[in-house]
């Protein structure tokens, strides 16, 4: 998902990785290679993260 452009306010599905599964997370800064927001669904909801951008499976919503 690296050719689209991710901007802040974004909601994008995040792949599973360790013992999370997938879920929602809106974009609140976006860098080089990772974003930072927060989930908003699945056993992190409310927590803030940064993922790598290679985690990002879709755009669900855009601003």
């Amino acid at each position: 998902m690296t050719d689209l452009i991710l901007v802040p306010g974004m909601t994008v599905l995040i792949s599973a990785f360790d013992e999370v599964p997938e879920h929602h997370f809106e974009i609140e800064a976006v860098f080089d290679d990772c974003v930072t927001g927060y989930a908003i669904t699945g056993p992190l909801a409310g927590e803030y993260g940064e993922p790598d951008i290679e985690l990002i499976v879709e755009v669900i919503s855009a601003p």
